[in-house]
């Protein structure tokens, strides 16, 4: 397995066009041709990513982000000061398809989705937080802290234009993952500092 830390801006698998085939995936292929994503971040967050090298370490490392294994924790610098010091926000998730790829808060039909936040340090217009998705739905993070009424700052999005004016890119960093080594079982852990 190769674990990477990915640009923001940067797509994790390529897109639709010939402009798009730039991301982590034909990067990471350029030195290890059978690299294989397991799982993905989205493209204006940046952060750790593992991708398999082998068929048999993507089938073991996918069946641990099936079942939840990995734990992850992201820092983010969001809108405002949260009442609390830290909370869980349990919100279902689907897409919202008039508007892909974005998602949306959907108490029928979506899909389960938690998030443990922290607030680590408060600056009156802005604070920034620790978020411990347990679950792994598109765009999750950003969706929760919108619910929360404190967008991600530069979320051209999910927040309003003058949150997304007060940062060049999603202030949205994956800076810890820890995993069982696909083959030894070895409980692996890795950080990436944040940028911001």
């Amino acid at each position: 397995m190769v674990v990477v830390s990915k640009p923001a801006g940067i797509l994790s698998v390529p897109g639709r066009g010939p402009d798009k085939q730039d991301c982590v995936w034909y990067r990471v292929q350029q030195k290890h041709p059978t690299a294989r994503i397991v799982h993905r971040l989205d493209q204006a967050t940046s952060g750790l990513m593992v991708l398999a090298l082998t068929a048999d370490s993507h089938r073991a490392l996918s069946i641990q982000f099936q079942e939840r294994i990995p734990k992850k924790r992201y820092q983010a610098i969001i809108a405002g000061e949260p009442v609390q010091n830290e909370g869980t926000v349990e919100l279902p998730l689907r897409c919202d398809w008039e508007r892909r790829p974005k998602q949306m808060v959907d108490m029928i039909e979506g899909k389960a989705a938690l998030t443990l936040w922290r607030c680590i340090e408060r600056c009156g217009d802005r604070s920034r937080v620790l978020l411990f998705p347990h679950t792994g739905r598109s765009h999750q993070l950003r969706v929760h802290m919108l619910a929360l009424g404190h967008p991600i700052l530069g979320d051209e999005f999910y927040a309003p234009d003058e949150i997304v004016m007060l940062s060049p890119r999603l202030l949205l960093h994956a800076e810890h993952l820890a995993l069982n080594h696909p083959a030894s079982g070895n409980w692996l852990e890795f950080d990436s500092d944040c940028p911001f």
